[in-house]
């Protein structure tokens, strides 16, 4: 009588705890039904058929179900979780992002197989076009975006939606892994610079200024004064004019007084000077001693004028 046990070999265990077949995928554009299903598009996470679902629960797989997809043709593979089980058989269904880093085009093949991934604790990623520093938080609509997303594959190439706009972001390095997984995860994430950023040309602090010239005194006389009395033109009051011309006298370039320049002058700063050339401290005690206020010493005067009588 002899009896084999072949369930029980750890050779056939591992195989029936694996999760291994594959399906032709397509994009969700391709899915039929009147529900519009974009929210496929801005996560990480793929539809397959319901005979999928009945494999995986007879197998003794650990949760959440991970899967890892490859294409055999290209030697391209990512990583990514599962939204729903309603897709046609033989059929799989993919956010447009993700066929493009597998290079994979509508109805090409695909193999699935379930995997185990390390809880991610570090990730950085470089954003494919400047315009991703335009959004005044990028590290909270990363967050934000990111909750759709199962688990991250170093090189890949996400898209996320933000203001009706997609940015896409290259996954540069994750740890403690090149394949993590981000479900219920505390993970530090840090930015590269953006692909064609160029940082702006800083202009030195300390610039040599203009130096003014000295101007010849001479020219003032020329420069528009503004008022000077008593050189308009005389009108009689019987309408006949003048037979001289008023002569202006001509002004000695001695005369005219000079603002006091600011030699402390820098662009873009104001001073207001209050005082261009403070007083010495003796007149500020002469002017002291001559308004100090000294009680009862004033003098008196009477209507009467103090005099003999005659």
């Amino acid at each position: 009588m002899f009896s084999f046990h072949v369930f029980d070999h750890p050779l056939s265990r591992g195989f029936q705890n694996r999760f291994s077949t594959q399906y032709r995928c397509y994009s969700v554009s391709m899915l039929a039904g009147p529900n519009d299903r974009s929210d496929v598009e801005k996560g990480g996470k793929i539809i397959m058929p319901p005979s999928a679902l009945d494999q995986l629960s007879r197998l003794n797989i650990t949760y959440p179900m991970l899967f890892k997809l490859t294409n055999k043709n290209s030697d391209r593979m990512t990583h990514c979780g599962v939204l729903e089980f309603v897709a046609d058989e033989g059929i799989c269904y993919l956010p447009h992002w993700m066929m493009q880093n597998l290079l994979l085009e509508e109805g090409g093949l695909v193999q699935v197989e379930s995997v185990n991934l390390m809880v991610a604790t570090y990730s950085k990623f470089q954003p494919q076009s400047p315009d991703f520093l335009d959004i005044t938080n990028p590290k909270a609509v990363l967050e934000n975006a990111l909750r759709n997303f199962a688990c991250l594959t170093t090189g890949d190439v996400v898209a996320i939606n933000y203001n009706e706009k997609i940015y896409e972001l290259r996954v540069m390095e994750t740890k403690p892994d090149k394949a993590v997984s981000i479900i219920e995860c505390d993970m530090n994430v840090d930015f590269d610079a953006p692909l064609g950023y160029k940082e702006p040309e800083r202009r030195p602090q300390h610039q040599e200024e203009p130096t003014e010239e000295e101007a010849d005194p001479t020219s003032y006389a020329d420069m528009d004064l503004g008022f000077r009395a008593f050189t308009g033109n005389g009108n009689r009051l019987d309408g006949k004019l003048k037979g001289i011309e008023p002569s202006p006298v001509p002004r000695d370039p001695s005369d005219i007084k000079r603002g006091i320049p600011n030699y402390d002058y820098k662009v873009g700063r104001i001073t207001f000077i209050r005082n261009s050339r403070p007083l010495p401290r003796k007149a500020f005690d002469e002017e002291d001693e001559i308004n100090r206020f000294i009680a009862f010493s004033g003098e008196g005067q009477s209507l009467r004028k103090k005099g003999r009588k005659p």
